[in-house]
């Protein structure tokens, strides 16, 4: 059983920064590719962000690139979103996924992913 945690989120106005970050458990972070998604109220959950176990690929999609960054210390158990410029657009509640049999490329499909967090709330007043 994989748990992730959540948390950095919050109320920011347009053009300022947040660095989310997803604790997770279990031994074998370092083998987990993961992910990054967000929903808006009404609207489906999309994928953000994704990296690969090994940190060494890393996808985003076309709106947040250039603004928002994954990264991960496999060391620490944790992967980040950092997240700069932001629009009110992009407020969403924000969620990590795991796919604990690591493919080692990032992916965008929520099917993939096993385990996500509980997400935390990204607000951006304009």
């Amino acid at each position: 059983q994989v748990q992730l945690v959540e948390s950095g989120g919050g109320l920011v106005q347009a053009g300022g920064s947040l660095r989310l970050s997803c604790a997770a458990s279990g031994r074998t972070f370092s083998t987990y590719d993961m992910g990054w998604f967000r929903q808006a109220p009404g609207k489906e959950r999309e994928s953000v962000a994704a990296i690969s176990y090994s940190g060494g690929y890393t996808y985003y999609t076309d709106s947040v690139k250039g603004r928002f960054t994954i990264s991960r210390d496999n060391a620490k158990n944790t992967v980040y979103l950092q997240m700069s410029s932001l629009k009110p657009e992009d407020t969403a509640v924000y969620y990590c996924a795991a796919r604990t049999v690591g493919w080692g490329y990032p992916t965008t499909k929520m099917y993939d992913y096993g385990y996500w967090g509980q997400g935390t709330q990204v607000t951006v007043s304009s």
